[in-house]
């Protein structure tokens, strides 16, 4: 099972990671992958990059030495009733948005408000990820949030990270979710959640994972660049088309 696009990771722009965007170019080229993310913390993130850093991320070339990257946000979901913390301003400046749950900006609450939150702000149509959703910090009612996301054909992230160092229990809690994924004929994206670029495009716990339970590949939409860029033409991303004769040519 090889994945070719990541679709998280976070710069030296959010102040615990400690990679450029260079180093991000230079390591998915080592990795064979076709595309990454740059996926900097929404606002409401104590870290988070001033807004002027998504604004002005248009000098960052598309296309490096044959690799393309994508220009999104890991924004927050807030509280008590969910939405994101991306302004109006901001949102045409983004390829596609992950909608993430963080303790800093939403304290963990029951399994009620969580899912209520989390439903929410997929029926509210500014995210295409919903990030981590493993996380035993903030439980969620599995079942009625995959049925949300692919009513509103949102994906939901198999985060490498929340096996490995990140969000220490969420690993039953994936297993689970990519169980439900197959039974309720939904699709994931996998992500490293790369805070430093020699982990971009490290997928293999997750992999490990979707094989053990024989996960279709088929199911997860970021396997290669053509089947991503897809996804975000259903959503009507600008970058498709952008990328359109690039991906062609893969």
């Amino acid at each position: 099972m090889k994945i070719l696009v990541d679709t998280h990771s976070h710069t030296i722009a959010s102040t615990h990671a400690y990679s450029t965007v260079h180093d991000y170019f230079v390591q998915a080229k080592v990795k064979g992958l076709q595309m990454f993310s740059l996926t900097d913390h929404g606002p409401e993130m104590p870290d988070s990059p001033h807004p002027w850093h998504f604004g002005n991320r248009n000098v960052i070339p598309r296309i490096v030495d044959g690799i393309a990257c994508l220009k999104g946000i890991e924004a927050n979901i807030l509280p008590p009733e969910g939405g994101l913390d991306v302004p109006n301003g901001m949102k045409p400046y983004l390829d596609f948005v992950i909608a993430s749950f963080h303790e800093p900006v939403f304290a963990p609450a029951s399994k009620t408000i969580n899912t209520k939150a989390l439903i929410n702000t997929i029926a509210g149509g500014d995210c295409q990820i919903i990030g981590h959703p493993g996380n035993p910090n903030f439980p969620i009612n599995y079942e009625e949030v995959i049925i949300a996301a692919k009513e509103h054909n949102v994906l939901l992230e198999i985060n490498n990270s929340s096996f490995t160092h990140s969000r220490q229990g969420s690993e039953p809690n994936c297993v689970r979710i990519l169980e439900l994924i197959d039974k309720h004929d939904w699709k994931v994206v996998f992500s490293s959640d790369a805070h430093i670029a020699f982990d971009l495009g490290n997928y293999e716990k997750s992999i490990g994972h979707a094989q053990s339970i024989n996960f279709p590949i088929e199911r997860i939409v970021n396997r290669d660049a053509k089947t991503y860029l897809a996804f975000l033409a259903e959503h009507k991303r600008p970058v498709a088309e952008e990328l359109s004769q690039w991906c062609a040519n893969l």
